[in-house]
């Protein structure tokens, strides 16, 4: 049966869907010795030879998820140009290859889920269903009321208006302030932009939680697999997928 060519390497755990886009777009795809570069190209998985940088690309039998505590200096990718260390250095035993849902910049630290599972992975970045990330971070400053006002309703950021969050001042420290802050939307570096847009540049950023699924007593540089009861947490309302593949 044809399928959609992204759809097919997502699933094989190469990346998320759009992730495998721009692998294809990139010419590190062939299908029967053939270069293809078109999206929505669609192909038989079970009849068509398929290759992923001139590597056989095999259907999955297995998803995997993990929890993983990133640390800072380690960057939230499979490679990196600039030879810094990179997420998947801190699972040494796992095999299956796996990828981060979403990104922590070098500098983060927290909560990053890790899976093979690319549909997955485009449900929870996927603005539609509103997943929201939980941050604690430190700021230069004490913000007053009035900027909380405007980051929870939203700002100017880039040519788009951020998305309401919600955002807690947790305690003050000299010239320093704790904050809680959730968001429901993904953009680059938003935490560290918002804040440094109103005058109380990011000192540190801790991801704490993706929906209810927290980092628990996970230290940096520790992982935990996930099942089916966690991997509802990171869920609001109904989940908007079929989880009988996932193990318990």
């Amino acid at each position: 049966m044809e399928e959609r060519l992204q759809k097919i390497l997502a699933r094989a755990g190469i990346g998320s869907r759009r992730r495998c886009e721009e692998y294809i777009r990139q010419g590190r795809v062939r299908v029967d010795g053939r270069l293809v570069t078109r999206l929505g190209t669609r192909v038989d998985p079970e009849s068509s030879e398929i290759l992923f940088d001139d590597k056989p690309v095999r259907p999955l039998h297995r998803f995997l998820y993990l929890l993983l505590h990133k640390p800072p200096g380690y960057v939230s990718t499979l490679s990196d140009p600039q030879g810094r260390p990179i997420v998947t250095d801190l699972l040494p035993d796992i095999e299956t290859r796996v990828f981060p849902v979403g990104r922590l910049d070098v500098d983060s630290e927290g909560a990053l889920l890790m899976t093979n599972d690319g549909p997955l992975t485009n449900l929870i970045l996927h603005p539609r269903y509103g997943v929201r990330k939980t941050y604690r971070i430190k700021v230069t400053g004490v913000p007053r009321p009035e900027i909380l006002d405007r980051l929870r309703q939203g700002i100017p950021l880039e040519g788009r208006r951020t998305l309401p969050a919600t955002i807690r001042l947790l305690s003050r420290q000299g010239g320093t302030s704790s904050l809680e802050v959730i968001l429901h939307e993904g953009r680059k570096r938003q935490v560290r932009k918002m804040f440094a847009a109103v005058g109380h540049p990011v000192l540190r950023l801790r991801r704490t939680a993706y929906g209810r699924l927290g980092l628990g007593d996970l230290r940096p540089g520790q992982y935990r697999f996930l099942g089916k009861k966690e991997i509802k947490k990171i869920f609001s309302g109904k989940i908007p997928f079929t989880i009988k593949n996932i193990p318990d």
